[in-house]
């Protein structure tokens, strides 16, 4: 079984795409070795690298999750292959405004260029989006031979949609840009990643995400790698069944999959609010502190729960 729900890989165009980034990894990779320019306070190509080590995760997992559609095989081919080619726009664009011009992406109308860019890139985003959004549609109606992968697949897919979601909230202007606007200027900045603070302040390591303030990044990278979470967590439990008896139930791994889901759903709208309130990750207040805890005894309770039920005896293999 093991093959059979955990091991299909069919689709051509995005095995192309994670391919042409874990080349184009490698050129930022060294870039970031050679290149001693810096944009917006960072290493001008540690963005290119992140993006392509994303990209090419979630261009694998998309081709894995298609190899699963026993129904809509060819609707999800071709959603698969929009998604391709709206990251291939994206990915073309961004080292063209990042690297060949030394600009930023994202926000940017300073120039029609800087705002056809920005607009481009935006609408390559959206049709990755609508293509995630309906393949976890697609998953709704598959039968597949192991209870917790399908719940797995489907919270997944669902949650990453989510994910994608969330960046539309840094499009809008902020405070200080509305005020530019209320003035009657046009500011060369609309949106921003972080909250209550400018962009390009400090941040963690590597990754960026403010340290001072708010930061929409952290949703939106958590909740775009639910698609791959997930179905990982429903694979560990298939691998502790060897070990675990409890765990050779489909019922068991099922519930323990959902009670994953719903903890990781809860994770996404912590980081969320956390974000929306100006609130730096290494700074929880109280009821940041308080919301986790909670989410971990649901989590905890919801575990037990699980383990501890009864389990008709059809579903018990």
């Amino acid at each position: 079984m093991v093959g059979k729900g955990f091991g299909a890989v069919r689709h051509r165009p995005l095995m192309i795409l994670a391919a042409a980034m874990a080349v184009l990894g490698a050129i930022a990779l060294g870039g970031l070795v050679f290149d001693d320019r810096s944009l917006v306070g960072a290493p001008i190509w540690l963005k290119p690298l992140k993006f392509t080590i994303s990209v090419g995760l979630y261009a694998v997992t998309l081709a894995w999750l298609i190899g699963q559609l026993t129904r809509g095989k060819r609707l999800g081919w071709w959603l698969g292959t929009a998604f391709a080619a709206g990251l291939v726009l994206d990915m073309a664009l961004l080292f063209w405004q990042i690297i060949g011009r030394g600009r930023t992406l994202h926000f940017n109308r300073e120039t029609p260029v800087d705002q056809w860019i920005n607009n481009m890139v935006a609408n390559g985003a959206f049709t990755g989006w609508g293509a995630t959004a309906a393949i976890a549609i697609l998953l709704l109606f598959q039968r597949l031979p192991d209870r917790a992968l399908s719940s797995a697949l489907r919270a997944g897919a669902a949650l990453s949609v989510a994910g994608i979601g969330i960046a539309m909230l840094m499009f809008g202007p902020d405070e200080r840009q509305l005020a530019q606007f209320r003035a009657g200027e046009k500011p060369s900045i609309v949106g921003a990643h972080a909250v209550g603070v400018p962009d390009g302040g400090p941040g963690l390591p590597v990754l960026g995400w403010s340290t001072v303030g708010g930061d929409l990044r952290i949703p939106h990278f958590v909740g775009i790698h639910a698609i791959q979470v997930l179905p990982v967590v429903a694979y560990g439990l298939l691998m502790l069944a060897r070990r675990y008896p409890v765990l050779e139930s489909k019922f068991v791994r099922r519930n323990l999959v959902r009670t994953a889901s719903v903890g990781f759903a809860g994770l996404l709208a912590l980081l969320t609010w956390q974000a929306q309130r100006g609130q730096s990750i290494v700074r929880p207040d109280f009821w940041t502190l308080v919301t986790g805890a909670g989410i971990i005894a649901v989590v905890a309770a919801g575990a037990t729960l699980s383990l501890r039920a009864p389990r008709p005896m059809h579903q018990l293999t």
